[in-house]
């Protein structure tokens, strides 16, 4: 195809698709400026409704913020935990977040003012969302290519982490990324090789959502036949 790129190019995106990985080990050092200015242009560089921008990167140098981020987390964890009933013990054996060791700490938020914003998100406002996901995707694929690990943590109080960062009303955080140097990434999805879950198979649907099976229709399919 004419616009294509050509095949190592190829190559190389799609390896970076398939190697990436949520990482929660990391190992000492810092991360080249350079490195971190190429990586947050990359997010920059996302796609968003309504060309809305809605990113902001909050860069966590503060150990003592870091350190009140981690305890947000942990006190977070400690609630899944308990929400989770039978599974508790499993998940508390999971590593879920490398805070303390990564070399940058980034909390990705939601800026205030978007209900300023009816390009794209009259019907679907969730699209701001969407479209912050869109530039961590992009930062997550580029530290990868630059052989730098990324984590993505999700288990925290919202209006805790926008208090301590000193949000303004309307504005949200999403995600904080530990970013940092790796000993090895992992060769297959953590949660995977952990057994808390399998990858799933695609599920492709053509025009229309399929009709759903009753449920005596599945549990005669599930039925050996006679």
């Amino acid at each position: 195809m004419r616009h294509a790129f050509d095949p190592a190019e190829r190559a190389a995106v799609y390896r970076a698709i398939h190697e990436r990985r949520d990482m929660r080990h990391f190992v000492p050092g810092n991360v080249d400026p350079a490195v971190l200015a190429r990586l947050l242009d990359a997010a920059h560089h996302a796609p968003s409704v309504g060309y809305m921008q809605p990113w902001r990167v909050v860069r966590v140098t503060s150990s003592r913020t870091r350190e009140a981020l981690r305890g947000i987390v942990e006190r977070e964890r400690l609630a899944t935990a308990d929400a989770l009933g039978e599974r508790r013990e499993d998940f508390m054996k999971l590593k879920v977040e490398g805070m303390r060791d990564c070399g940058e700490l980034l909390v990705m938020a939601l800026m205030d003012g978007r209900e300023r914003h009816v390009f794209g998100r009259r019907t679907m406002p969730e699209m701001d969302l969407a479209s912050v996901a869109c530039a961590i995707q992009n930062l997550w694929l580029a530290a990868r290519a630059e052989g730098l690990g990324m984590g993505w943590v999700s288990l925290f109080d919202v209006d805790q982490v926008r208090r301590l960062l000193g949000m303004p009303g309307g504005a949200r955080p999403v995600a904080i990324l530990c970013l940092g140097h790796v000993e090895a990434f992992y060769p297959r999805p953590m949660l995977e090789s952990e057994g808390w879950a399998a990858r799933q198979a695609l599920h492709l649907y053509e025009d229309r959502w399929p009709a759903q099976p009753s449920a005596d229709a599945r549990t005669a399919s599930s039925e050996p036949p006679e």
